[in-house]
């Protein structure tokens, strides 16, 4: 899936297993961010192959994901891009995902349920790291 995007604008990959949370956080982030360029994914495997053409500047990511979950997907990206910004969400305890990322570039972690008002500070940290005002 991909958003109405322009050449100059921000790109953001938004990786989520759940089809309604992704419907969701699409929905949401781009009534919020609408000039960014938003592309999403189902699944890691899906995310890393979208982000090998598109090398998005922000990364969000579900942790636990079948097939390639949020660390290895982090692990793949940083290989291409290593100043890709990453927030990470989670229902776990978030303590080994903070030990697994350290080191990574990890940006943020964000625990479900998502509150979007933190999911929207941590993106205008990543906006403001990259410069590139919102």
């Amino acid at each position: 899936m991909e958003s109405k995007t322009d050449p100059g604008s921000i790109s953001l990959l938004l990786v989520e297993d759940e089809q309604l949370t992704l419907d969701l956080l699409v929905t949401i982030i781009m009534r919020k961010y609408p000039a960014l360029g938003l592309f999403s994914a189902l699944n890691g495997v899906d995310g890393l192959n979208l982000f090998q053409t598109h090398r998005h500047d922000i990364v969000i990511t579900d942790f636990n994901m079948p097939e390639m979950n949020g660390d290895q997907l982090a692990d793949s990206i940083y290989a291409l891009k290593p100043d890709t910004k990453f927030i990470v969400l989670t229902g776990d305890s978030g303590n080994l995902i903070r030990q697994n990322s350290a080191g990574k570039g990890l940006y943020r972690l964000i625990m479900k349920p998502v509150v979007f008002q933190d999911l929207f500070a941590a993106i205008d940290e990543c906006l403001h790291e990259l410069k590139k005002p919102f």
